[in-house]
């Protein structure tokens, strides 16, 4: 006999028939007027995280919000993520409030606002402003071409929700009341004090103390869980042998050759990342003329790959 109950998903099951741990995310985009507004998200996630042109978030939120459709007008957002002051979280569930406007939103507004690096980077453009007091943000683009969403139009005046014959799959208007907004990684904006964990590497007093939303709520309350301290757990280190690296350069059947003292040197990447790990050196190789990778050209690849994470830091 099972020891679970089966709890039937209804809309919104995230908050209805889940406890869901997700971000507390205020989102800012451009009014009509150019000026910022900020919404409360926390259906957001990674989307594109390897392997595209560009590394993209996915935002999800209810199709006739400002920041909906401020999207859909003017591409543009920053989110924002905020620490765990109860004062934070209490504005972050009065700015998640639907229906109200742009101005009732912001005629109390406690954060304050600053320019991003894109306006600085492009001076003429317009973009969404960035809260100061977050901990890190995100200045973000609609990619709005994918799924055909660049043919989707503001929300007629008076409607609450779309009416279309056709809805897309995963990128702009996705359901009557729903839309998913892949959103490419412009910028990320991070305060020194956590910058320089990243770089120089993190130990736990590193970490922001950032909220988490636990998803279920009931008629009367939003519900949020405190930071309290981060606790480490080693990875395993599962080391495999020279004779399978070499098995699994063998199989790519390149020109390019590899000494066992360089395969030594990849015994410890997951075996699943063999392969794309090893195109790489194979690539390098012959952007160098290099015909026989030794430990000295390894050395010369995993410099080159630290260089390039510590400039897209």
């Amino acid at each position: 006999m099972s020891s679970f109950k089966d709890l039937r998903p209804v809309d919104n099951f995230y908050q209805s028939s889940l406890f869901f741990p997700m971000p507390v995310v205020l989102v800012s985009t451009l009014c009509d007027d150019g000026q910022t507004t900020c919404g409360s998200y926390s259906l957001l996630a990674p989307f594109y995280v390897a392997g595209k042109q560009y590394y993209a978030m996915m935002l999800e939120c209810r199709n006739s919000s400002n920041t909906a459709q401020n999207l859909i007008k003017h591409k543009k957002c920053v989110l924002n993520f905020l620490p765990d002051d109860r004062k934070y979280f209490k504005e972050c569930v009065r700015l998640g409030w639907p229906g109200d406007t742009p101005s009732e939103k912001m005629k109390d507004f406690m954060f304050d606002l600053e320019e991003g690096l894109r306006k600085k980077e492009d001076p003429d453009g317009q973009y969404p402003l960035v809260i100061s007091q977050a901990v890190q943000a995100i200045e973000c683009t609609w990619m709005d071409e994918l799924d055909g969403a660049d043919k989707d139009l503001p929300l007629e005046e008076g409607k609450d929700h779309y009416e279309l014959e056709k809805y897309h799959d995963f990128n702009g208007i996705t359901t009557p009341y729903g839309a998913h907004f892949v959103l490419r990684v412009d910028k990320i904006l991070m305060k020194e004090k956590y910058y320089e964990g990243i770089v120089n590497g993190v130990k736990s007093r590193d970490f922001p103390h950032l909220p988490i939303d636990y998803g279920y709520r009931d008629s009367k309350n939003f519900w949020f869980h405190k930071h309290r301290r981060m606790i480490p757990e080693l990875l395993p280190m599962r080391e495999t042998t020279v004779s399978s690296v070499r098995y699994a350069a063998d199989r790519l059947q390149s020109d390019i050759k590899f000494t066992d003292e360089a395969l030594q040197k990849l015994v410890k990447v997951p075996r699943i990342f063999l392969p794309t790990v090893l195109k790489g050196c194979i690539a390098w190789a012959k952007e160098n003329n290099v015909q026989v990778i030794d430990a000295k050209e390894m050395d010369i690849i995993n410099d080159k790959r630290s260089k390039e994470k510590n400039e897209k830091k």
